[in-house]
């Protein structure tokens, strides 16, 4: 594998795989993300998020989540000659070989309901990345398209840190509030990632971390995944793989180069940027960085390295 592989925090192609749409490893033009896309984009670790879908919220979201797991299992035994599951600390000594490492995340605390022992049965299936809230409210905080009450984490929520924290879970803030964001930062003790976020100085839609969020998570030393998604790196209707460069360079000027790293959210978004229109284009995107004037070592810390030191701190 390259030098310079890739650990993407974020895709949501497992819903692809799960409905019969693509099976992840035809390399056909559909969908932003397949096993042969990724291959030649030098993706290491991938991160395959349970997407719990708003039509399934609140009765059936765990039942959705779960398919969704089993899914991802699916995938992963259908592929194992080329893929693997990453479970513990140990399992990060085999990447950036030859096989494609998979976490496997759940976007969407809905999947526990409000029951504490569902974190363990979670984990038990392999997840080890959660995302605590999508764009909704629900039994651990607000979502950021909550408006009304714009409240922290619940009690419920504050023992599902606690409890992430002692399993060895990676707590994922991309689509929690901004209360939530800081209470997080005060109970956990492992640092935490947002997977899939852009900076709100550039670009100030609500999904994007502030200045004074980002300079926290380099406290925490945490990591933000940049995302691909137009509307989340500028205001116009499309967006370039300059746009990316851009929040790159800004993220590394405000919160320090250990603190940025990729969340592509690739078959979640609607469109991708001109220049990045799949998994397979990371590799221009490397080059873009080269062009902005990053080295070598700032290049690999954003690829990979500060990934990896946040799931060696976190995982078992």
């Amino acid at each position: 594998m390259k030098k310079h592989w890739i650990v993407d925090a974020h895709c949501d192609s497992i819903g692809d795989y799960c409905s019969g749409k693509r099976d992840l490893k035809t390399d056909t033009d559909s969908g932003h993300w397949d096993l042969n896309k990724a291959k030649r984009g030098g993706i290491g670790l991938q991160f395959m998020a349970a997407y719990i879908e708003s039509e399934y919220k609140p009765h059936l979201a765990t039942w959705r989540g779960l398919q969704l797991l089993d899914s991802g299992h699916h995938f992963i035994e259908e592929n194992k000659d080329t893929v693997f599951l990453v479970k513990n600390r140990s399992d990060i000594d085999k990447l950036g070989n030859q096989s494609l490492g998979i976490i496997l995340s759940v976007e969407g605390g809905e999947i526990l309901g409000e029951s504490l022992f569902m974190l363990d049965i979670i984990y038990r299936l392999g997840v080890r990345s959660l995302g605590l809230t999508w764009n909704e409210r629900n039994a651990i905080g607000d979502g950021v398209g909550e408006t009304s009450s714009k409240s922290g984490l619940s009690d419920f929520g504050k023992k599902v840190i606690a409890r992430m924290n002692l399993m060895g879970m990676l707590i994922d803030v991309s689509h929690l509030n901004e209360p939530g964001f800081w209470d997080v930062l005060k109970i956990s003790d492992k640092p935490i990632v947002a997977s899939h976020s852009c900076a709100k100085a550039l670009c100030s839609h609500p999904r994007n971390l502030s200045d004074d969020q980002l300079r926290a998570l380099a406290d925490n030393k945490g990591v933000v995944g940049i995302n691909f998604c137009p509307d989340f790196l500028n205001s116009n209707v499309q967006a370039s793989i300059d746009d990316v460069a851009k929040h790159i360079c800004h993220i590394v000027e405000v919160a320090g180069v250990d603190t940025i790293g990729f969340g592509s959210d690739f078959d979640g978004i609607p469109s991708t940027p001109k220049g990045l229109e799949n998994a397979e284009m990371f590799t221009q995107l490397l080059d873009k960085l080269r062009d902005y004037g990053f080295n070598q070592t700032e290049i690999s810390k954003i690829c990979h390295g500060n990934f990896l030191r946040v799931l060696s701190n976190v995982l078992e």
